[in-house]
């Protein structure tokens, strides 16, 4: 059993959660991530490791509301236990010093951004952060994000915190102004990943986005993660979850993501009723 230690509410749907793990602490990387059940007769969920502490033995994931056992997870307090927290899993973010780097993270990718910028920064890396959501409060850990940037954008759609403006308007604004930069961390939702990559295509600059692909078992062994990569199929269980944004496509992903939505609109209503609602 992993017990959860701090539950903090970002907003009204974005919560995060520091887990009691000490194995996976050991040995958790930026760019990692780890699946989870709730309990016994669970789904398995991939969440991202958005930070660790190997002398406290635990791992933080932030996640948001969007399915019945999203929903299930938020539920738990401090003290509860989830039955089983496997990871880390998946390969870690490649970092070096490559110079000037650009970290963009939108909505929840903000929490697996800030590593990646973390360990950019600690390997000398000049880090430029541009974080954006919809609104302001779904903006979270800016402080976080500053700590670990040389420069630190935020945008909202609306214009409630920050500047008003996607990502890709203040991302296209540096990659004009900084011909040194030498590459781009994308990580949010896939058509926000998407145009990053357009972004950036434009101007030369390699990219790697990390795909939140469905996945099952999340060992390469069932296949549910597949995805296109330079027209070959790639799981981004095990061969990911960053790849060469340049080579995905993008719009085969986001018709994958949608192929469960019939059953998780069916099991988010039961889940309804049996809870009362909640």
């Amino acid at each position: 059993m992993y017990r959860i230690l701090r539950k903090e509410v970002l907003s009204d749907f974005v919560i995060l959660f520091e887990i009691e793990a000490r194995e996976i602490a050991k040995k958790a990387k930026a760019g990692n991530f780890f699946v989870l059940r709730i309990h016994e007769q669970g789904e398995r969920i991939p969440l991202t490791i958005a930070d660790f502490d190997r002398d406290k033995g635990t791992i933080t994931t932030v996640f948001k509301k969007v399915g019945k056992t999203t929903h299930h997870l938020a539920t738990l307090k401090e003290g509860d236990s989830i039955t089983d927290v496997v990871g880390p899993l998946g390969m870690h973010s490649h970092i070096e010093n490559f110079g000037t780097v650009i970290c963009v993270g939108g909505g929840v990718g903000i929490a697996p951004i800030y590593p990646i910028a973390r360990s950019l920064k600690e390997a000398g890396n000049m880090v430029i952060s541009i974080i954006g959501a919809r609104m302001k409060d779904l903006i979270f850990w800016e402080d976080k994000m500053r700590s670990v940037s040389d420069e630190l954008i935020v945008t909202t759609d609306d214009g409630s915190c920050g500047r008003k403006a996607v990502v890709t308007v203040p991302l296209d604004e540096r990659l004009i102004e900084n011909k040194d930069i030498k590459l781009v961390y994308a990580i949010g939702p896939a058509i926000m990943m998407k145009f990053v990559c357009v972004t950036t295509e434009k101007h030369k600059v390699k990219t790697i986005v990390s795909l939140n692909s469905i996945m099952v078992d999340a060992t390469g062994m069932c296949g549910a993660c597949r995805v296109e990569v330079g027209g070959e199929t790639r799981f981004a269980c095990v061969d990911g979850p960053e790849f060469d944004g340049h080579k995905v496509d993008f719009d085969l992903l986001m018709s994958r993501q949608r192929m469960y939505m019939g059953e998780e609109k069916e099991a988010m209503e039961l889940y309804k009723i049996r809870t009362g609602g909640g």
